[in-house]
């Protein structure tokens, strides 16, 4: 199974067999000649030079593809990871530097367009080259331009002069336009680019490339589609089990695939396989550790027995059969890092002395305008050690410092292990001769689901390296309960459908109604490949309803209750359940800021009773806890009170203790007052115990009730006190089965909700993009963006926005929300605009800085709500793409706080967040500040807290990030 460096194929222009005597036939002296007329023809075109800065022989496909753009045609190439797609877009920066025309190279992510920047810079030098991401930009004015593709959208937009004599786009990656946030960007460049300028698309293999080429000719004309499946280095798929490796397929051909690629590939299966498989499903639970186990070996006495191999075992055999350098993909950030904490307790080791020695310059060299101060902060030390033994993580709670860091030294061959989750995948040039998959199961943002044989593709695409491997090999680990037929489902289909997630934003809106006016609008949107696709797709939508009924009828008798209606009690419990978390969602940041003003207003002496804790109970305020420089409401905002105030109270069983806010989770109100002696003193036992022997006797009568004035809580909701005492008498409640009846409730509820949706779609399918822009259209008119055909003055702000809340960052400037804030509280503000949590929605409440912000945030969440209204009133549908998101001020305190200037090591462990996390979302929020900037037009002091906001947070790990 070892694979060997190949020698280099025959490069252009080298010599074949003699012509001679000892060589091939002679040819006539007309045979000759023509010969002759072939070669010097292809010798005249560009397509001949290009093919000389390379020292291997291009593929058909690259050929055919570079003819074709050398005709002037556009084309669509889709082909396999790793089969040389890109050279197909070097060759249309070659023909626009040959022909004196400008070429933009357009990637999905900041990353992929450093690597492509650098690349070219190193081919046609650095004062031909430019890179535009947001981040950074260099030489823009360069003949060729790598960018981001919403620069390039945000280019046509502005109309920006760069756009003049622009003769090609290349789009990397354009099946990135199936992406449910950022997809619509690539059909607004493809619809928008004007039409003498030739597109070149790259795409993974896509099972509908003829549609999507279909496409590309109606709206930009002659496009050429080229698909190649083929791999140029074979795929080999392997299943681990135990201390085995064994072939997926049973007599597989040389792409690793079934011989004779069966349309079902299940029928190819290695036997052995699925004898193992059956053997495991006949054990049942016996033994259960042996099937699922993580450890180095398999348990001794069981010689018959498989198990899921654990990572160590998998590196040190992939090690021994020579198939690292390795990626293993495993879909979680605290999996990867533990994988390799794994790797390093058992003492792997995976590079020599010399290695060691080369990673630590290098790793040195590249860190080393990071402070001191921050390393440790940064892990860097275990990071390092890592890497000296080959092993790394890659993710996206990563320093992108670190990541750079690690791909460079994969490439290098200095690490041998990484361990990534799926990010990794997403066009970084970063091949491995091995990869391995974990599971086959993964996180998608709201449930474990299955990953589909795209995502398989392109995970393992990454296996075999073009010019050093002879084969690439995909390992996939056994688990208890894996199908081999299933897995040989997703190893043999290779394509998956490329679906458009086209839809008009505000933004595009007033964007194209300035340009082109609502009419000529409206006619482009008709033109997406969204709306191509809406009007081909009823039949499918069609068998999928009738599907979904099938499964909603035997849903609905599974969930059947011989008690009562059992659909009844179940809307009951979903009515309560949707009651506790508004009250939760509501109550907490209110309960709060009203127990931080119960204890602002509390004297010494005051008797209280301390709600929750350690020293819950009757207690005597010594001390309110304010700071002593003032007694007023504003010390909120002094940097030593920012968790609230913390008294000091001697409780009933004579301890002095300060409390915290945490200890007063509802507010508290005095219930009696008590003199202190002058004499008191809080350090003598006999002054404790007299006094708290008074306090027992003044108050101890008191009813607890008392104590509880001012509290809210679910409990005292009458609405929910309601609602559970129906439940309760509900007969339904009683009956035995009842939670199996509400498991398969859910299931139907929720597949009877993805039923409407789909009957609904159906039912809407001609012009649902146009529609959708009507309602945009009207709902901008009634804020007064739109006036017909006219974009006003505030509608010109909206389009300088550009974001997911684009409509309510245009609202806040235009109602003066953030005028009087200081940049970390715009910074702190702004943050909501591009945040989003990764926790669920019951997770406790962000904590948010106090003053001006905090009013700020009331206002933002306010304007929501309204805009959220007319929404509605409009039928403007957020979870179909369009629509204003609830801002989410989970990052507010670490902006606040990152702004204000307080250290990494604070800002981090209070956050508890990583710093690849870190520095993207305030990339974000940079990001934004500068469109808040751009957009605050004549509002001079808010352009300058937005410069000042981005200038405050642009310091330290955020600077030295060259990556976003």
């Amino acid at each position: 199974m070892n694979s060997a460096m190949p020698e280099h194929p025959e490069t252009p222009g080298t010599p074949g067999p003699s012509s001679g005597p000892s060589g091939a036939e002679e040819l006539s002296p007309s045979e000759a000649y023509a010969a002759f007329r072939r070669r010097a023809k292809e010798q005249a075109t560009i397509l001949y030079g290009f093919q000389q800065l390379y020292d291997f022989e291009l593929d058909e496909f690259q050929l055919e593809a570079c003819r074709a753009l050398e005709d002037g045609e556009g084309v669509l190439v889709a082909a396999p990871t790793g089969s040389g797609k890109t050279i197909v877009g070097e060759f249309a920066v070659h023909l626009a530097l040959q022909s004196g025309r400008k070429c933009f190279y357009t990637t999905p992510i900041k990353a992929l367009s450093n690597q492509k920047f650098g690349d070219l810079v190193k081919r046609y030098g650095a004062d031909k080259v430019g890179l535009l991401t947001g981040d950074n930009s260099v030489n823009g004015d360069a003949p060729v331009v790598v960018m981001t593709t919403e620069v390039l959208r945000n280019m046509l937009y502005a109309g920006s002069s760069a756009l003049n004599g622009l003769g090609y786009v290349v789009m990397d990656e354009v099946h990135y336009l199936a992406d449910r946030f950022r997809g619509a960007v690539w059909e607004e460049v493809i619809i928008h680019l004007p039409e003498s300028v030739v597109l070149a698309s790259l795409s993974a293999t896509v099972s509908n490339a003829e549609e999507f080429g279909d496409w590309l000719d109606t709206v930009r004309g002659g496009t050429k589609v080229i698909v190649s499946e083929h791999r140029p280095v074979p795929l080999w798929q392997h299943v681990m089990a135990g201390n085995r490796m064994y072939d997926l397929f049973a007599n597989p051909d040389v792409d690793g695939r079934p011989k004779n690629a069966p349309r079902n590939p299940a029928k190819a299966v290695n036997p052995e396989l699925v004898r193992l498989a059956r053997s495991e499903g006949d054990r049942g639970s016996r033994d259960d550790r042996f099937g699922r186990g993580r450890g180095r070996s398999m348990p001794t006495g069981r010689p018959n027995r498989v198990w899921t191999p654990g990572r160590v075992d998998v590196i040190e055999r992939l090690d021994a059969e020579g198939l690292l350098p390795a990626i293993t993909f495993i879909f979680s950030r605290a999996g990867c890092e533990a994988a390799v904490q794994q790797c390093l307790s058992s003492g792997l080791r995976l590079n020599r002395d010399s290695d060691r020695a080369t990673v630590r310059a290098i790793v040195e060299e590249r860190c080393a305008d990071i402070p001191d101060e921050d390393l440790h902060v940064l892990g860097y030390f275990e990071w390092l050690d890592g890497l000296e033994r080959g092993i790394a993580a890659h993710h996206a709670g990563m320093l992108p410092r670190f990541k750079e860091v690690v791909e460079e030294l994969f490439v290098k061959g200095l690490v041998k292990a990484v361990f990534a989750t799926e990010t990794l995948a997403l066009g970084i040039n970063m091949p491995a001769r091995s990869v391995v998959m974990e599971k086959l199961v993964k996180w998608n943002g709201e449930t474990h689901a299955d990953i589909t044989p795209g995502e398989y593709t392109q995970l393992t695409g990454r296996a075999g390296r073009r010019g050093i491997d002879i084969e690439g090999h995909a390992v996939v680990l056994w688990q208890r309960g894996i199908d081999p037929e299933a897995l040989a489902g997703l190893a043999g289909t290779r394509t998956y459908p490329l679906r458009s997630s086209f839809r008009p934003s505000y933004n595009m809106a007033v964007n194209l109604v300035g340009q082109f006016g609502r009419h000529r609008s409206r006619e482009l949107l008709e033109t997406s490949f969204a709306q191509f696709q809406a009007d081909r797709a009823v039949v499918g939508i069609a068998r999928q309803v009738q599907k979904n009924e099938d499964g909603l009828e035997g849903y609905r008798e599974s969930m059947t209750c011989h008690l009562g209606d059992f659909d009844e009690y179940m809307n009951l419990r979903r009515t309560l359940k949707d009651r506790e978390n508004e009250l939760a969602r509501e109550g907490t940041g209110q309960r709060r800021a009203a127990a931080i003003e119960a204890i602002e207003a509390l004297k010494p002496g005051d008797v209280i009773h301390v709600p929750t804790g350690k020293f819950a109970g009757l207690a005597l305020v010594l001390d309110p806890g304010l700071p002593p420089v003032s007694r007023s409401p504003r010390t909120v905002r002094h940097p030593d009170y920012q968790d609230g105030p913390r008294p000091v109270v001697l409780t009933s069983e004579r301890q002095v203790k300060r409390l915290a806010m945490i200890d007063f989770p509802y507010p508290v109100t005095a219930v009696d007052r008590m003199k202190i002696p002058k004499s008191f003193n809080p350090r003598s036992p006999q002054s404790r115990r007299d006094l708290a022997s008074a306090l027992r006797t003044k108050a101890g009568h008191l009813e607890p009730e008392r104590f509880r004035k001012g509290r809210a809580a679910a409990a005292d909701d009458p609405e929910i006190a309601r609602l559970r005492a129906e439940l309760r008498q509900h007969p339904c409640h009683g009956c035995d089965e009842r939670e199996d009846h509400a498991r398969w409730s859910e299931r139907y509820h929720r597949l009877h909700r993805d039923t409407e949706l789909l009957e609904r779609r159906m039912r809407s399918r001609t012009h649902t993009i146009a529609r959708t822009f009507d309602r945009v259209c009207g709902l901008l008119t009634d804020l007064g963006y739109l006036s017909g055909d006219t974009v006003t003055e505030d509608g010109k702000r909206l389009g300088r926005l550009y974001g997911e809340l684009d409509l309510l960052a245009s609202e806040c400037i235009r109602e003066g929300v953030w005028a009087e804030l200081s940049p970390p509280e715009l910074a702190a503000c702004a943050s909501a605009l591009v945040y989003e949590s990764r926790q669920s929605d019951d997770a406790a409440a962000p904590r948010v800085p106090e003053g001006a912000s905090k009013e700020a945030f009331g206002r933002m969440i306010r304007i929501w709500g309204h805009l959220d209204a007319l929404e509605e009133q409009h039928k403007i549908n957020t979870a179909e793409g369009v629509g204003q998101r609830e801002p989410d001020l989970g990052f507010a305190w670490v902006a606040y706080r990152w702004a204000l200037g307080h250290n990494l090591d604070q800002v981090l462990r209070d956050a508890d967040l990583p710093a690849g996390d870190f520095v993207r979302w305030t990339k974000q929020l940079i990001d934004v500040l500068g469109q808040i900037q751009d957009a605050a037009g004549e509002d001079a002091k808010l352009r300058s807290t937005a410069r000042k906001a981005v200038d405050s947070l642009r310091r330290g790990i955020i600077a030295y990030s060259s990556v976003g």
